[in-house]
């Protein structure tokens, strides 16, 4: 069997690198966080002041990325929101997209201490499908697989993932209408203050 490549994506506080720690554990793989790769290795061009994180230098990563995916005879999983830009498409065999309910997600940042405009930014973000976006832009509908993870443990995720990796469950997107959810409840002006 080769190498697999797992991407594991979505906005902040929907689970990425807990899904991911587990998801490796259970498959022998290389994990592999992009913002702790990052800061370990200073593949930085600066920081966002005002939102308070790092600015990749995504031309480094990409070739950090390729030279560790290329160097092991693992499984790859890797984390991170913006993985779908810094892994080469052709090494790229699923990018999972983790969604969560706003109404819960809202509630997950709040307790990592997100306020104002990153609280609301990233919101906006999940509501608007952004990260599934991105990755259908640059991965295909093929290799894209969107999964709801509201009010899942994660346990139940990363068998979702096997499922889909072992063949037993079909890879699909539109899964969600955050938006239309949304503004059947009233709740959309509130949820898109930016």
């Amino acid at each position: 069997m080769s190498r697999r490549v797992i991407l594991l994506t979505g906005t902040p506080c929907v689970g990425k690198t807990s899904v991911a720690r587990l998801l490796t554990s259970r498959m022998g793989a290389l994990h592999v966080n992009l913002t702790e790769l990052a800061t370990r290795e200073n593949l930085t061009s600066g920081r966002d002041e005002e939102r308070g994180s790092i600015i990749v230098d995504e031309v480094r990563m990409r070739r950090r990325i390729r030279r560790t995916i290329e160097g092991s005879d693992k499984d790859v999983v890797i984390d991170g929101h913006y993985a779908v830009s810094v892994v080469p498409k052709r090494l790229v065999t699923y990018a999972f997209v983790l969604r969560r309910d706003p109404v819960e997600l809202r509630k997950f940042m709040e307790q990592s201490g997100f306020s104002g405009r990153k609280l609301w930014e990233n919101l906006a973000s999940e509501i608007l499908d952004v990260c599934l976006v991105d990755a259908l832009t640059l991965h295909g509908e093929g290799k894209v697989c969107e999964l709801d993870v509201t009010g899942k443990s994660v346990e139940e995720v990363v068998g979702e993932i096997l499922d889909v990796l072992s063949g037993y469950k079909k890879c699909r997107v539109g899964v969600v209408d955050w938006l239309g959810k949304l503004e059947s409840q009233g709740l959309l002006e509130e949820f898109l203050k930016i």
